[in-house]
């Protein structure tokens, strides 16, 4: 089998077998599979690397020498591999967790997951702040924080609470155009508007600026901390996914007379991976800590 074209871990170590065993049947049962699928995942190999890479003899099944590279490198892997599980054997959360998040949340999930490294230093992190949402059914990603739920009955959905959106304005901004932290729906066509571009979770604080007659959009962005370092250089107002006790100094909440949106924040992960230790050791952290937040 393979996967958009490329040789998977199973098919080449089918073919580090057939070139330890020097035959079908033994490579088979070294891997655990019959005879007939190692054959098949022979026939994978070389349909999608579009070469033949093995032939059978009176004394068995030999390697063409274009199949030399693929078994030094199914090696390698397996040699990875044997590290890694001694590595897990000795420390059951060692290896890596990659972790797909929106961006508003980056600061504090990443304070809270050094400290846990700590605790397990063999613990490997990869932090991905996306604008797009990941494939969780393609390990794109062990776990996901994200504003909507999915429809795949393959994940595993927590919703972890929401996060209160607020109209905000950097104070360079409410001294020259506002004069007090207070501004009026009906008078949003006039001031000069900050706002998200491109899908995401800022989607909905966009939709909410428009519905309420903003029009003036000095800057776009698809970058949360583009349109947060632009609301505090005074460019305009912004609806911020952010809490006024974490806002930084120099932003300034403003009170409007409109309800702002509240965002839902779900914590995803493939039911694959849940009995995991290092993923659920993740999984649970992050649980308390966004919970906290969000409460």
């Amino acid at each position: 089998m393979t996967i958009n074209g490329a040789p998977t871990w199973d098919d080449l170590r089918v073919l580090l077998e057939l070139n330890r065993k020097g035959s079908l049947l033994g490579a088979g049962k070294a891997v655990g599979i019959s005879t007939s699928t190692a054959a098949r995942r022979i026939e994978a190999l070389e349909t999608a690397l579009g070469r033949p890479l093995a032939r059978r003899t009176n004394e068995g099944t030999l390697l063409e020498p274009d199949a030399l590279p693929l078994v030094a490198l199914a090696e390698q892997l397996e040699l990875g591999l044997q590290a890694l599980r001694r590595e897990e054997a000795r420390d059951p959360f060692a290896g890596t967790v990659r972790i797909s998040l929106i961006e508003s949340f980056a600061r504090q999930v990443t304070q809270r997951l050094c400290e846990l490294r700590r605790t397990h230093p063999g613990l490997r992190l990869e932090i991905l702040s996306e604008t797009r949402r990941v494939d969780l059914a393609r390990r794109e990603a062990d776990i996901a924080l994200r504003s909507g739920r999915s429809q795949s009955s393959a994940l595993v959905q927590r919703l972890l609470g929401n996060v209160r959106c607020h109209l905000y304005a950097g104070q360079s901004y409410v001294e020259r155009r506002l004069h007090t932290p207070r501004i009026k729906t009906a008078d949003l066509h006039r001031h000069d508007v900050i706002g998200w571009e491109g899908p995401g979770t800022q989607m909905l604080a966009k939709s909410w600026l428009e519905n309420h007659g903003a029009k003036n959009f000095v800057l776009r962005s698809n970058s949360y901390q583009a349109i947060l370092e632009a609301t505090l250089q005074g460019q305009g107002v912004a609806v911020l996914a952010m809490s006024p006790r974490e806002s930084p100094p120099g932003l300034v909440r403003l009170e409007i007379d409109a309800e702002l949106p509240q965002v839902p924040v779900y914590l995803v992960y493939h039911r694959d991976v849940r009995r995991v230790p290092r993923v659920r050791l993740v999984a649970d952290t992050l649980t308390a800590t966004l919970r906290d937040r969000l409460r």
